[in-house]
């Protein structure tokens, strides 16, 4: 049975960073795209970045320059570092894994995987 399980969320001052971590069970995923969403109150769960088996990254316009998505193949496991959070960046974040790996889906339907979500709060 696949699991994706995130850590590393909580609450954060704007300005302040956090690290998420998701780690894979049940298959490696080392040929597929792994992605970060996040969902807010009362919005549509968004693409946060994607990141494909060569390293190859994809990020939203709301976020590039301040968060970093990276992968370890051997450990099944990648990352979202998220520099210079800021309150509009309050929600929950969900790793998510496909069963491709030449482009990143931008829509939920992309997705064969999800984690359960973790909250991230950042406040002003």
């Amino acid at each position: 049975q696949v699991q994706l399980v995130e850590s590393g969320g909580g609450l954060v001052q704007a300005g302040g960073s956090l690290s998420l971590s998701c780690v894979a069970s049940g298959r490696t995923f080392r040929s597929y795209v792994m992605a970060w969403f996040r969902q807010a109150p009362g919005k549509e769960r968004e693409l946060v970045a994607g990141i494909l088996s060569d390293g190859s990254t994809k990020y939203a316009d709301s976020v590039k320059g301040r968060f970093t998505i990276s992968r370890d193949n051997d450990k099944n496991t990648w990352f979202l570092q998220m520099n210079d959070l800021k309150p509009e960046d309050t929600a929950v974040y969900f790793c998510a894994s496909t069963l491709r790996g030449d482009y990143v889906p931008r829509g939920l339907t992309g997705y064969t995987y999800w984690g359960q979500g973790t909250q991230v709060t950042v406040s002003s």
